[in-house]
């Protein structure tokens, strides 16, 4: 198996050409993606790529950052005081952008500093607000969800245990909420380094999200790619969109949003309308679907930011069915 770590400087990958660090600015799988697949189609070399599928992706700044307000809200994770802060006086959207412009904005830092109290700090992963957190790890839950808040905030990084519970019925053990603090140990014991032939350059250790906003441009990520991902829809590439229903850092409801509107720009009609789906007789998630096939959007119940991790079986039956080119299973 090969596995592809992307951008350079994630995990042990890196580059030799130092001026590739001003060019490769995509971030995460809204965007690599969808400009990767793009990159593909326009190259005119034969590839034989039939689709792409990405989860939980930012897909446009706005809409996915300020989504969260009012997913907090809705999930009791904070106050009615504090959800009108966030949408009269400085929503999510302007307090990323704040930071990551080095805006000087008093108004959402004060923002800011209600929420990560009022959601709990340590006790809350926000990118599965249902699981549990690794007691162990000193990392702040909240304090990862930034990570461009950093500089003009305070110290944040990405999420050191994306945890959950009982993933499903067929799952009978608990997840491990510390098994990303035991895979950090692991990574770095010199044996396992020098047996997967990897070397730390630029680096003094594996970092499980190193500090690579110091090597990219963070404005990047305000750059929407939705309407990347349309144009490839419109080549013939097929489009899964999927969200883990669990995580409150891209939540499913922005991502929802922006795929019914972009199906009406392409003028695709929705020929599976919103309904649930079933892994065995349990309900694996949502899902709507427009067009034959050509641009689906699903949810998987229960699911992580990582929605593999958390809810494996779930999201095999519906990595199946998409490669399969079939529907998702009805009751």
């Amino acid at each position: 198996m090969l596995y592809l770590e992307s951008p350079a400087g994630v995990g042990f990958s890196y580059s030799a050409n130092q001026s590739f660090y001003n060019h490769v600015n995509d971030e995460m799988t809204g965007h690599y993606v969808p400009q990767l697949a793009q990159l593909i189609v326009k190259s005119k070399v034969k590839f034989n790529l039939k689709g792409i599928a990405i989860g939980n992706p930012l897909l446009e700044f706005s809409t996915d950052f300020n989504s969260a307000d009012e997913y907090y809200w809705s999930h009791g994770l904070i106050a009615d005081d504090v959800y009108s802060l966030l949408v009269n006086v400085c929503n999510s959207s302007q307090i990323m952008r704040a930071a990551i412009r080095d805006l000087d904005a008093p108004a959402c830092t004060a923002v800011y500093n209600r929420l990560v109290k009022e959601l709990g700090g340590k006790s809350i992963d926000p990118y599965n607000v249902i699981g549990d957190v690794c007691l162990s790890s000193g990392q702040s839950q909240m304090e990862s969800l930034y990570q461009p808040l950093r500089a003009r905030f305070q110290d944040l990084s990405s999420p050191r245990s994306r945890s959950d519970a009982l993933s499903q019925q067929e799952v009978q053990e608990e997840e491990d909420v510390c098994a990303q603090q035991k895979t950090d140990k692991y990574l770095n014991r010199k044996d396992v380094q020098q047996a997967l032939h990897a070397r730390l350059v630029g680096v003094a250790r594996w970092n499980l999200c190193g500090n690579i906003t110091q090597l990219y441009d963070a404005r990047e990520r305000e750059k929407p790619t939705i309407t990347v991902v349309g144009s490839l829809v419109k080549s013939g590439i097929r489009a899964l969109v999927y969200s883990g229903d669990q995580d409150s850092v891209i939540p499913f409801t922005g991502t929802r949003t922006l795929v019914n509107v972009l199906a009406k720009v392409l003028g695709l009609k929705t020929t599976v309308p919103y309904r649930p789906w079933f892994e065995g007789k349990q309900v694996g998630g949502w899902t709507q679907v427009y067009g034959n096939l050509q641009l689906s959007f699903v949810t998987i119940r229960g699911a992580s930011h990582i929605a593999p991790a958390s809810q494996p079986v779930r999201s095999l039956t519906l990595f199946k069915a998409f490669l399969a080119g079939k529907p998702l299973p009805n009751a």
